[in-house]
């Protein structure tokens, strides 16, 4: 997996050194072997650039070149079993899971930790925002606990940065979108489960530092199985390593891959990877607009993590914190509705249109990040207004399930936006969508309990929904005006 985040990260759509000639001028290429961007309505997911589909032809071209050996390579990803292919797809999904859980199980730990080391619950609510496991759970002072806490967001990172690219490795464009779903899901219902879980762990006999040693236990039994259960899935590293073992065992030492070629550069790294994001970012209004709305409702989905206990815990007098945990099952709900809407909408609606039309313009992205756009407000003001304790707490539950539906479609539909968009140079584009949208995943569980304690349950959730009323213009303007904004970008390809 290390290998495949290494050599994901050199792949420069715009006009990578790792690729040669074969790559860049693909034109007369069949179109099963020309290099595409992501497609993630057909299931493509950003974030890794995918494996290269390299012509079976160039051997002919240059002996020396290690490839494919032939369309049914049994190396070849694409050509793994579908058993396989699932069980790989599965096993990404479960990593997932595992490192969003990490990140929001501490939440239920805030108040008890806060209490034991005398600091305000806003300090303590570091160990959410930055999110090693054995250091926290045996961790005597506050300090140790925050910095292990950043060092597994940090490790955890690597799993996010690679599930992307895998899955366009192995899945043709069909079942992709299905794979595709089941990642995006559980990056969603791993922090939500979190706080479910940490909510019966905190009070009961095991205390809160159990909720680092079942992490522990969980991340380990799942991490062990997939070091020794996942193959590589990036090609052109599959292709670096079989040049490797061919030299050896032919003792020509000519015989070498795309990936040999061409090292990575610092000036590479710095221009493609650093600089590139942030010029984009503020240049770019489709980037700039969209990071914004799409770092607002990342940020509420975490600060829901807080908002919760304290409208069902505090204000309803749900006593038990695992009880008060428990209406994070609507969330979860409007989750899972939204990821099949999405898998719907994929199959048939935007299917039907490439048989008609033979392409999607970006803009045929928004109309369910339109509807979602409607969808989350009215959801926030449901909650809102239904959180009084004199009125049952069924409605306010339910309120969830608009919440969790309007976050999942436009998170997932904005990032489609943005890939369609950019195309060649949508890594970039995701890179400052997201550094962006997870500084406000990080900032908004710092005040959210003084928000709520300040403002009341109805008023604070009513602020959150004032805020993404004020978002619904985004999508609707670029849906109209998107294709005259697209054409004056010096980023956006002229295809």
């Amino acid at each position: 997996m290390a290998d495949h985040t290494a050599a994901s990260h050199s792949m420069d759509p715009e006009k990578d050194a790792n690729i040669p000639e074969l790559a860049q001028n693909n034109s007369n290429l069949p179109e099963s072997s020309r290099f595409h961007e992501p497609d993630l309505e057909k299931g493509e997911l950003p974030g890794s650039a995918p494996s290269p589909p390299l012509s079976y032809d160039e051997p002919k071209k240059n002996p020396d070149l290690v490839n494919w050996e032939g369309p049914h390579d049994p190396e070849n990803p694409r050509n793994f079993s579908r058993m396989r292919k699932w069980y790989i797809t599965m096993m990404l999904s479960l990593l997932t899971f595992c490192i969003t859980f990490s990140s929001s199980v501490f939440s239920q730990a805030t108040a008890v930790t806060a209490k034991i080391y005398g600091v305000s619950v806003e300090v303590t609510t570091l160990g959410t925002a930055l999110i090693v496991l054995i250091p926290v759970a045996v961790a005597q002072n506050l300090a140790t606990i925050l910095i292990c806490r950043f060092l597994i967001g940090a490790f955890g990172s690597v799993t996010l940065a690679v599930v992307g690219g895998a899955l366009v490795d192995l899945w043709e464009p069909v079942d992709r979108g299905i794979a595709a779903a089941g990642f995006c899901a559980a990056t969603f219902l791993g922090p939500i489960a979190g706080p479910i879980i940490g909510g019966f762990i905190v009070p009961s006999h095991l205390g809160w530092r159990w909720t680092n040693w079942i992490t522990l236990i969980l991340d380990a039994a799942v991490g062990l199985v997939a070091l020794f259960s996942l193959p590589e899935t990036f090609a052109p590293v599959i292709l670096q390593n079989r040049a490797k073992r061919l030299r050896y065992e032919t003792k020509n030492w000519a015989l070498h891959s795309t990936l040999d070629e061409s090292p990575l550069t610092i000036n590479d790294i710095f221009h493609k990877y650093l600089s590139r994001p942030f010029e984009m970012l503020i240049l770019e209004p489709i980037l700039s607009l969209t990071t914004i709305y799409l770092s607002v409702v990342y940020g509420i989905l975490y600060l829901f993590f807080f908002a919760y206990p304290i409208s069902f815990g505090e204000v309803r007098g749900w006593e038990h914190p695992g009880v008060a945990a428990l209406p994070f099952i609507g969330l979860l709900i409007g989750i899972l509705l939204g990821c099949a809407v999405l898998i719907y909408i994929s199959k048939h609606q935007y299917a039907q249109k490439l048989r008609e039309t033979g392409n999607l313009v970006p803009e045929d992205r928004l109309p369910p990040m339109i509807f979602a756009a409607f969808t989350l407000p009215a959801g926030l003001f449901w909650f809102a207004w239904t959180s009084s304790p004199h009125i049952t707490w069924v409605p306010q539950v339910i309120a969830g399930v608009p919440i969790g539906f309007g976050l999942i479609i436009i998170f997932l539909q904005g990032i489609n936006y943005v890939v369609d968009v950019y195309l060649i140079y949508a890594n970039s584009a995701l890179a400052a969508n997201t550094f962006i949208r997870s500084l406000l995943g990080a900032a908004f569980p710092m005040f959210a309990s003084q928000m709520y304690h300040n403002l009341g349950v109805a008023w604070a959730s009513s602020v959150l929904a004032f805020i993404t009323l004020a978002m619904i213009p985004v999508p609707i303007l670029f849906y109209v005006y998107g294709a005259r904004i697209r054409a004056m970008s010096r980023f956006v390809p002229k295809v």
